[in-house]
């Protein structure tokens, strides 16, 4: 009998395509689904180059793999993935590997890691992402957990992932559920960049009054030149697709409500949890479930609707400021979401290599950016960085900007048009670059009511005071 080199659980589009993918690079693959369809579609969709077996019995599944068996999971985070590995693990054997490249929480996948520990099984968090197309040509990949199991995988995820200069987007993240925790990351900060971009598309639109062609020429420059990235590309080509149900383009008939799954809010609590400040990243998980308040915002919009639109007397000129806005809160969102994978790593004892996790984020990922280049020499030069804000070459790109993202964040508030991404990008950045904050009031305060105590400036120690009342 034939035996496998790797087997994928649910082959939906994502593990389709990757599925195809590993076997485009000569591996044998085998693939397990309930739903017969989806079978017949991966065995139809092979290519003759191709070795690719469908199977609905998890038994003849797990016989057919070479030994030890290399089994990646691409089913829904959560109890989907729970349930698998109840039915999967009983026919395991000693040094089996599996794998769960879907968006796992990474508690969870500490809790697998040692249960599948107890059965002499290797369990490993690995983060995809790059969506379908990604998934089919060439991933973002983030394995993290058991370097044992690691090194058995690591020439497959070096033959599949993305390249950039002919580097594999792939690496190791780190111990435990590092792979699953720097995944999470990355979806927060692409949650920010997307709210960013959907902010600089409103004031261009309102702003500027922009038509649709002009966007995308707009966006077209903005992605030839140093903001190349993979979410100016495709906002780009969304400008220009036509309404398949009417006339005009379908951008301006989609309803302004949107969805998450879930990574984001992970990414701001866990934030919360450690101490770290993402207030961009937790202010795009905000957006997002106010734009949900589709009815209230409509009634609010006609009780509070005397609001008046100055336009910029030059508009090339607000354009270049909108876009260096949007570059610079673009690079404070990276900044934040990185810090937190210094800290987390730290926390967890991760061992994350922050270098290793910019350098594959270049290429094949949804937040793959030419920005990350100047991040990954920034990495290179000092691997401890704690924030890359403290860089000196990327302070230069900094104060380059810093002007146009105050001009449109003044510009989004006095014609009130919602900024909520520029403004908290901007105030973390003062916030962060300010020696003395007033926080010393705070603490007073704190002190004042519940004698919380408070440190000085002058000398060590920790005081509380007997607060007098001022009795006018």
């Amino acid at each position: 009998m034939e035996r496998y080199n790797y087997g994928m659980i649910g082959l939906g589009v994502m593990g389709r395509n990757l599925l195809y993918n590993i076997a485009d690079n000569g591996f044998s693959v085998a693939g397990f689904d309930l739903d017969e369809e989806k079978i017949k579609e991966l065995e139809s969709g092979a290519t003759s180059n191709m070795t690719v077996k469908g199977t609905g019995s998890l038994e003849e599944f797990v016989s057919q793999l070479e030994i030890p068996r290399k089994i990646i999971l691409m089913v829904p985070a959560g109890k989907p993935v729970d349930a698998v590995l109840d039915n999967i693990t009983p026919l395991l054997s000693k040094g089996d590997i599996v794998i769960d490249a879907g968006n796992s929480y990474f508690k969870d996948t500490d809790r697998r890691i040692a249960d599948l520990a107890s059965k002499n099984l290797h369990f490993m968090g690995m983060g995809v992402s790059g969506g379908e197309k990604g998934a089919r040509k060439g991933p973002s990949i983030m394995p993290g957990g058991d370097l044992e199991a690691f090194k058995l995988i690591k020439p497959m995820l070096e033959s599949i992932a993305a390249k950039v200069d002919n580097e594999a987007c792939t690496a190791y993240m780190g111990k435990d559920s590092a792979g699953n925790y720097v995944k999470m990351v990355h979806n927060g900060i692409e949650y920010a960049i997307m709210q960013l971009i959907s902010e600089a598309y409103d004031l261009l639109k309102r702003g500027a009054n922009l038509s649709n062609d002009q966007l995308y020429k707009v966006f077209k420059e903005w992605n030839d030149g140093e903001m190349n990235s993979f979410l100016i590309e495709i906002t780009r080509d969304i400008f220009q697709q036509k309404d398949p149900l009417k006339d005009g383009y379908l951008v301006d008939h989609i309803l302004d409500k949107a969805g998450a799954k879930g990574t984001g809010k992970w990414t701001s609590e866990q934030a919360m949890e450690i101490g770290v400040s993402i207030p961009t990243i937790d202010i795009a998980v905000t957006s997002r479930i106010l734009s949900a308040y589709k009815e209230e915002r409509v009634q609010a919009s006609q009780l509070y609707s005397e609001k008046e639109m100055i336009n910029p007397e030059n508009i090339d000129l607000f354009i270049k400021e909108v876009g260096d806005a949007l570059y610079l809160a673009t690079l404070i969102s990276y900044a934040q979401g990185l810090a937190l994978l210094v800290k987390a790593s730290e926390e967890y004892n991760f061992e994350i290599p922050v270098r290793d996790v910019v350098k594959i984020w270049r290429g094949g990922c949804i937040i793959r950016s030419v920005l990350l280049e100047k991040f990954y020499s920034a990495y290179t030069n000092n691997p401890n960085l704690p924030n890359i804000l403290l860089d000196k070459d990327i302070s230069i790109i900094v104060k380059e900007k810093i002007k146009s993202l105050r001009n449109v964040a003044g510009f989004a508030a006095s014609n009130g048009i919602s900024s909520l991404g520029i403004q908290t990008a901007l105030g973390y950045f003062d916030a962060y670059t300010t020696e003395s904050l007033p926080v010393n009031l705070i603490q007073a305060q704190r002190d004042y009511f519940g004698a919380h105590t408070y440190q000085r400036i002058d000398r060590e120690g920790v005081f509380h005071t007997s607060w007098q009342s001022v009795n006018n």
